[in-house]
């Protein structure tokens, strides 16, 4: 049993609530259940209840025993005084305001249906990888699509808020920002943390002093990665790029900030995914764009951006994995899922902020078309909703599927979820 579950009770009224009583003996009659808290203080503000004929208007606080209000120290406390109503799963506590008044309670185990409740636990204890797999196909597509496009909505506002903690960081720089978004994403998850750190060492204001000469691009960031200096067997362009990262480095003071060659991740990676690979495919990228945060907001399709990401690097990282190691076929650009994944991770994002920070609903607008715009993603987690039916038909519908996996499924937060209430509520 959870807190949790009573919020839905209580919320959504599902307790026999004919001839309703408080422990006290007193007639009770609900009139507006309050809108439900998610900061301090009580947990439902502004409810209304009527208590043996006399209406009461202020918040309702609920524990799964009442004895949970002297455990949460809440008698001491002036922001519980205003609880009209304590509502809770069993009673085993008078509770009294600091006035020596009671508070009235509601206990709603005897009230809840045996088969909710039972429902409630299938869900909690499934050992499904989602808890409702066996009753999904039951739920109204109505259903699934509000949830779905409710999930899309959290994980773009969530992925927004990363976004303005950076630019916070970035003193509201929103070029420094997109530079470092990208670099992170250029770490495509293995390596997402050192390419964030090596771009937040390394300032784009100073890479685009060198935008003219993709050797020196090369330097800065092959050095910064600590991957340049414990090159092993040096060949005659890790010994270039070796010599100018030393001049280069020592000039902006960057060398502080200098990663290890450990804190980079390449076993059981494809050769074309090394970090040796993406930060010379970040370099070229660098040398053809003036404005990375211009070019993102500014696009208006999926193709403009995939034209600009597709870059190729440069010849020595054409025939190379690591220093000193030819390779025996031709190293690819960055390929088509890459820059898909880019586009989902770094321009969609980055577009949300903005819309947020500008209160332009255009932006919002143009992130949702290029998720409409793009294929869907295959995954592991993709998988698991085909195998229900659930295909996603484009990355708008791929990233609102992992998004109701990965924070309502796996948590088995069900309650927060309209096709998790939705089963309940047919009980």
């Amino acid at each position: 049993m959870s807190e949790d579950f009573l919020y839905f009770l209580w919320q959504f009224q599902y307790f026999q609530k004919t001839n309703l009583q408080t422990a006290g003996g007193e007639a009770l009659q609900i009139l507006a259940v309050g809108l439900r808290n998610t900061n301090a203080g009580p947990d439902f503000l502004n409810g209304r209840v009527l208590i043996d004929g006399l209406e009461w208007v202020g918040n309702v606080e609920m524990h799964l025993r009442s004895s949970d209000w002297h455990r949460h120290t809440h008698t001491h406390d002036r922001a519980y005084d205003s609880v009209i109503l304590h509502v809770v799963w069993e009673n085993d506590a008078v509770i009294e305001r600091p006035d020596g008044s009671l508070v009235p309670t509601l206990a709603l185990k005897p009230l809840t249906s045996l088969l909710l409740l039972q429902k409630y636990r299938a869900l909690l204890d499934s050992r499904e990888v989602i808890p409702c797999a066996r009753q999904f196909e039951g739920v109204p597509e109505l259903q699934k699509r509000s949830m779905l496009d409710r999930a899309l909505l959290q994980r773009l506002q969530r992925k927004a808020a990363t976004v303005h903690e950076m630019l916070a960081r970035n003193q509201q720089d929103w070029e420094e920002t997109t530079y470092q978004l990208l670099a992170q994403n250029f770490g495509f998850k293995i390596n997402a943390e050192p390419m964030l750190r090596l771009a937040q060492g390394l300032p784009l204001k100073v890479l685009l002093k060198h935008r003219d000469n993709l050797t020196q691009l090369e330097a800065l960031l092959l050095g910064q990665s600590g991957l340049l200096t414990n090159a092993p067997g040096a060949d005659d362009y890790s010994m270039v790029l070796e010599r100018e990262y030393a001049f280069l480095a020592t000039k902006y003071g960057v060398n502080s900030h200098q990663l290890r060659a450990h804190e980079w991740k390449f076993l059981r990676l494809r050769p074309a995914n090394f970090p040796t690979v993406r930060l010379a495919q970040l370099a070229t990228l660098i040398q053809q764009q003036t404005s990375f945060f211009s070019l993102f907001i500014h696009a208006d399709t999926v193709p403009q951006l995939s034209n600009v990401l597709h870059v190729q690097q440069s010849d020595y990282w054409r025939k190379h994995y690591l220093f000193q190691k030819e390779s025996a076929v031709k190293v690819p650009a960055l390929g088509k899922t890459s820059v898909e994944n880019i586009i989902i991770n770094t321009v969609v994002p980055l577009l949300v902020a903005y819309s947020e920070a500008r209160d332009n609903r255009s932006f919002l607008d143009k992130a949702m078309g290029f998720l409409e715009q793009l294929p869907t993603e295959k995954n592991h987690v993709t998988e698991v909703w085909e195998t229900l039916g659930q295909s996603a038909k484009n990355a708008f519908d791929s990233q609102a599927v992992i998004e109701l996996y990965t924070h309502f499924c796996q948590p088995k937060h069900c309650l927060s979820c309209t096709i998790g209430t939705t089963l309940l509520r047919h009980s």
